[in-house]
């Protein structure tokens, strides 16, 4: 077994549940969500990047998974499907609306919102993942918050 594969073992084991997050907050569909994240596994072993230490790698896998969560979405614009389950449950009770909310956001607010808030990555390193400026996100998160604050108001405490 090559020393790319062992290293990919190693990348699957420590991200793999942060990537999937990350997708399904994008696509809102756990099948493309799985799709994108075996997508980033793939651009891995096909292009052997070059990634110094753990959280550049995380990076790097992070802003090639959204970018296939991205492309699938656009996609589906293209080739619209009938759903078959449109159902997502809420991991804790009460926060089902918040998660409903967030799934209606735009993809680049919710991908935004998703890699601050459950990520916890800064607007910079954000910007770098989704290949956008620091100001845009910004812009994408404080849109979201509001877009938020409106559907949910009285509902949930942001």
């Amino acid at each position: 077994m090559s020393q790319n594969s062992n290293r990919l073992e190693e990348l699957i084991k420590e991200h793999q549940n942060a990537l999937y997050r990350a997708a399904l907050s994008v696509t809102g569909n756990p099948q493309d969500a799985e799709d994108a994240v075996q997508d980033g596994y793939l651009k891995y072993l096909e292009r052997r990047p070059r990634v110094p230490d753990g959280r550049s790698a995380r990076a790097w896998l992070m802003r090639v998974t959204l970018n296939a969560a991205l492309d699938r979405l656009r996609d589906k614009k293209r080739h619209p499907t009938e759903e078959l389950l449109d159902v997502h449950p809420a991991p804790d009770p009460g926060t089902g609306e918040l998660l409903e909310a967030i799934g209606e956001l735009p993809p680049a607010e919710r991908a935004a919102v998703h890699l601050f808030y459950y990520e916890g990555y800064q607007t910079g390193e954000i910007a770098k993942i989704l290949g956008r400026r620091p100001g845009t996100v910004r812009s994408d998160l404080s849109r979201a918050r509001e877009r938020l604050r409106e559907k949910l108001k009285g509902e949930i405490e942001l």
